[in-house]
């Protein structure tokens, strides 16, 4: 632990970058996450309730639910279909598709460089301290043989010392890292979820669609009938 507040104190020019970086990490992790969170929804609660209100009330008041929804699907995903929804089920396949790639996926992908990029310069501030550190305790052992004052193994302590930004950014990378790792699994699980949902919302139109449609048939059906 003294060899920890002896590198804050005497090399707090790379402690105090390293600990800035180090809660500005922890902040945008913790940010993703409330983030994705709130982006997420229980399609096994939704979907029940959704296709309920399709069925009973129309496109116009499931819409109306949609908007009213938390989280990413209901809110664009199935609001961007079933807003072309009159157009037919290409067009509501071609509004979905846009929205994920240009709207949800570069939202559910923000921060995302930015923590990844914290975790490359902390490695390397943490082996710019090292390499810096060193110079000057190879600059110290040399002056002490060219002087043959002092004893060259004292300077050891030194050298652990510098090793010790290197450790530090390490800890500091590594956890980024694996987060980051994390994050963009979850987007990629998230992403077939919300196709799949795509996919079921078309088959709920399809099937909505026919029972909306066949009304309109039926008086020129009893007129043909009465022709007869």
């Amino acid at each position: 632990m003294s060899v920890f507040w002896h590198f804050v104190i005497n090399d707090w020019y790379f402690a105090i970058p390293m600990f800035a970086m180090s809660l500005a990490a922890l902040t945008l992790v913790v940010w993703r996450f409330l983030l994705n969170r709130h982006a997420d929804t229980n399609l096994s609660d939704f979907l029940p309730a959704f296709q309920e209100k399709l069925s009973r009330e129309g496109v116009p008041s499931a819409l109306a639910y949609c908007n009213s929804q938390p989280g990413v699907i209901p809110k664009k995903l199935f609001v961007a279909g079933l807003e072309t929804s009159k157009q037919g089920v290409a067009a509501m396949r071609r509004a979905m598709a846009n929205v994920i790639e240009l709207d949800i996926l570069p939202d559910l992908n923000a921060f995302l460089p930015l923590i990844l990029a914290i975790a490359k310069i902390a490695t390397m501030v943490g082996l710019l301290g090292t390499v810096v550190s060193m110079i000057g305790t190879f600059a110290e052992i040399q002056k002490i043989s060219d002087t043959k004052q002092g004893n060259v193994a004292t300077q050891a302590g030194s050298i652990g010392l510098a090793l010790f930004a290197t450790a530090l950014g390490l800890m500091t990378a590594i956890p980024l890292v694996f987060t980051h790792v994390l994050f963009k699994a979850w987007i990629a699980s998230f992403d077939v979820k919300m196709k799949n949902a795509a996919q079921k919302l078309l088959t709920l139109i399809a099937t909505v669609k026919p029972a909306s449609g066949s009304s309109p048939g039926k008086p020129a059906v009893a007129e043909a009938v009465a022709r007869k």
